[in-house]
């Protein structure tokens, strides 16, 4: 078949070979894992730092640039989606699982333990919620946007197929559609494969802390294991319909079902507090942006560690997504003007993500810090369902969240099978069910071996190892938008009236 190119076929062969290990030697995988992990962060948290504000910069740079007029497609195309449902797309691809699984648990583990200072205090709890909207905020969207800006931009203006080393071609020149660019594209598959397998593995654990809460079924790996393998089903099924009917139905439930839980949220929470707790913490988080953004504590080994085990993770988390998130965003914004697609990608999800730690955290802080509730004594999976049973209405909530996880994590495998199958059939755009089906079992099976070889640990680990050759990627691909937009702009200057 046509589909199976060179890049398809070692995709395939190493991820098999990479389920096999895991299945097989998990201990020993684990045990990889484990000194691949602390070396990366010991080595290069300040690269990590580095690149995450430099991709912020250079998104700021192409808004107020006069590339800003540019568009991402021929100058007659228009949007395919509404703003709404566009934007309801990118959002549920971007972050879907990780705002349900972080939303309490993040700002009260950053309250209990702080980057600095002492635990358990109203400046831990101010503290806490300004460096989860760091971690999930300005930084992340900016590197998702740069990657979906260069490649919508190279496929619908440029007719170049969609893949990460079509992007490099105003530097590498033609050595892309070579070896090198096989290289550049496995290295994509397989960082978007292991950023993705972390979100599963979080979607199956919060899901059956859920069920434990609602119906009293047992936290444990044979129930993980079996929900992904039902969750596997639903989401292959949802691939094998198309962009235009699975994942746009999906995502428009998604927001639905999430704004529907925010809004409740809000209301059975402590309203005035989390609002007011929402607009002082933003303020503080755009004012010690920067520096909070390039932290290391290079004298203070218990800070470096919070800070290789949080903001440095993160950083690689949102480089090993950028080709799902990019790739699928990209895939959604034909017909939009480099302007108004990176202030939409930048700004919009950010207050979006600062509004629900504020409400979903500051609850948890509320309890905790004012009302007595223990809620930081609970696991990052539990969290969430152990604030809803001090809160009116509990059972509901907990009832929408189990089923937001669970199309959220359809969404995500959905999305993912799709950018998967692109990747691996030379840009394709509309891959066939067999390429995708087969990307959806290595991505569930990939996810179980590494919960079963060290559990959110070992999805870390693989996450901050892809991430490392992609950074580099995507530093060359900036270097190759500033390139082709400079010579876009020249040409239009010379053209005559």
């Amino acid at each position: 078949m046509k589909n199976f190119t060179i890049t398809y076929k070692i995709s395939i062969i190493v991820a098999l070979a990479f389920v096999l290990w895991g299945a097989f030697f998990p201990e020993q995988l684990g045990e990889v894992m484990g000194t691949a992990q602390a070396f990366f962060l010991n080595s290069f948290g300040w690269f990590y730092n580095l690149v995450a504000s430099f991709f912020l910069i250079f998104a700021l740079f192409l808004i107020f640039s006069k590339y800003g007029k540019i568009k991402l497609g021929k100058d007659e195309d228009k949007p395919e989606f509404s703003r709404a449902t566009w934007f309801a797309m990118l959002f549920s691809a971007g972050m879907g699982i990780g705002l349900l699984f972080y939303g309490v648990s993040e700002p009260i583990s950053h309250y209990a333990a702080p980057p600095y200072g002492e635990g358990g205090t109203r400046e831990a709890a101010l503290l806490g919620l300004r460096y989860t909207y760091l971690h999930w905020g300005f930084h992340a969207w900016a590197i998702y946007a740069v990657v979906a800006l260069a490649l919508a931009y190279f496929k619908f203006r440029k007719g170049a197929p969609g893949l990460m080393s079509a992007t490099l071609h105003p530097v590498l020149g033609n050595r892309v559609n070579g070896p090198i660019g096989y290289t550049i594209d496995i290295f994509a598959v397989f960082a978007t494969l292991f950023g993705v397998c972390a979100s599963l593995g979080l979607g199956a654990q919060q899901i059956n802390a859920g069920l434990n809460y609602l119906v009293g079924l047992p936290v444990s790996f044979t129930v993980q294991l079996i929900i992904i393998g039902i969750i596997t089903v639903l989401f292959i099924l949802s691939a094998s319909t198309g962009i235009q009917r699975g994942i746009k139905y999906l995502s428009n439930t998604n927001m639905i079902l999430a704004t529907i839980l925010l809004i409740a949220m809000l209301i059975v929470g402590p309203t005035v507090f989390l609002l007011n707790l929402f607009t002082h913490t933003l303020g503080e988080y755009i004012q010690n942006l920067p520096q909070m953004g390039l932290r290391l504590s290079p004298f203070n080994e218990e800070r470096a560690a919070w800070t290789q085990g949080w903001t440095i993770f993160y950083w690689a988390w949102w480089i090993s997504w950028s080709p799902f998130v990019g790739m699928f965003i990209a895939r959604v914004s034909k017909g939009r003007s480099v302007r108004e697609f990176t202030i939409a990608v930048l700004i919009a999800p950010t207050l979006v993500c600062a509004f629900w730690f504020a409400v979903f955290g500051g609850t948890g802080i509320h309890l905790d810090l004012v009302q007595g509730v223990d809620v930081a004594s609970q696991s990052l999976e539990t969290g969430l369902f152990f604030v809803y049973e001090h809160l009116p209405f509990g059972g509901f909530l907990s009832i929408v969240t189990v089923l937001l996880i669970s199309t959220f994590f359809i969404t995500s495998a959905d999305s993912a099978t799709f950018v998967l199958g692109m990747q691996t059939t030379g840009g394709d755009m509309d891959p066939s069910n067999f390429i995708k089906v087969s990307w959806g079992l290595i991505l569930a099976a990939s996810a179980v071996v590494l919960m079963a070889s060290g559990g959110l640990s070992a999805l870390q680990t693989a996450i901050i190892v892809s991430a490392f050759p992609l950074t580099i990627i995507l530093l060359v691909m900036c270097v190759g938008i500033l390139r082709v937009f400079k010579s876009e702009v020249k040409g239009k200057r010379k053209k005559p009236v």
